[in-house]
C-alpha cells in the first residue's frame, strides 16, 4: 500500500531549492507540496510561470498538486483535522533521527527556511520532529538534500 505524504515548505528563500524538492517530492511519490510564507511558488499571484523553479523542477511542478497559503497554520490545522500526522525536519532537542521514524499514518513533511529553519512555534505544532545526524564540521544540510534524505527513507519500497 502506498503511504500518503506530503510537504510544506515554509520560507524556503530559493527558488532553485522549490523547484529542486518539487521534482525529489514527485520522484518519491509525495502526494502534494505546500507552500506558505514567502516560499515562492511555481506561478506567481499574477500568474506567471517563475522560470526558476521550473529550471530545477524539470515538469515536476506541472505533475505535482501545490497550493499556496500565507500561513503554515491553516494547513496544518485542516490536515490534522483529517487524521494526518505532522512531523517536522529540524535540528533540535526534541529531534529524533530520521532513521528511527516511521510513517503509520498519512504524514506532513515540514521544511523550513534555508538558515532559520523552522520557527519555535511551528515546531511546537509538530506531532515530531526529526534530525539528519551530521558527521562532519558542518551543522547542516541545504533543504533540498535533506528533503530528499528524508523522503526516501519513508517511502515504501517497489516490489
Amino acid at each position: 500500500m502506498h503511504k500518503r505524504i506530503a510537504v510544506l515548505l515554509h520560507n524556503v528563500r530559493s527558488t532553485h531549492n522549490v523547484g529542486s524538492i518539487f521534482r525529489t517530492s514527485e520522484a518519491a511519490g509525495v502526494e502534494k507540496i505546500y507552500l506558505s510564507g514567502y516560499t515562492p511558488t511555481p506561478v506567481d499571484r499574477f500568474g506567471r510561470v517563475q522560470k526558476n523553479v521550473g529550471k530545477t523542477a524539470l515538469g515536476a511542478e506541472n505533475m505535482l498538486p501545490w497550493e499556496k497559503a500565507a500561513t503554515p497554520a491553516t494547513i496544518i490545522t485542516k490536515l490534522k483535522k483529517e487524521g494526518w500526522t505532522v512531523v517536522g525536519v529540524e535540528q533540535d532537542k526534541r529531534a529524533i533521527d530520521y532513521r528511527k521514524f516511521r510513517a503509520r499514518k498519512p504524514t506532513l513533511f515540514i521544511f523550513g527556511n534555508e538558515v532559520r529553519g523552522i520557527p519555535s512555534a511551528l515546531r511546537a505544532k509538530c506531532d515530531a520532529l526529526l534530525e539528519i545526524p551530521m558527521h562532519g564540521k558542518k551543522e547542516s544540510l541545504n533543504v533540498s538534500v535533506a528533503a530528499g534524505i528524508v523522503l526516501f527513507s519513508v517511502i515504501p519500497d517497489k516490489v
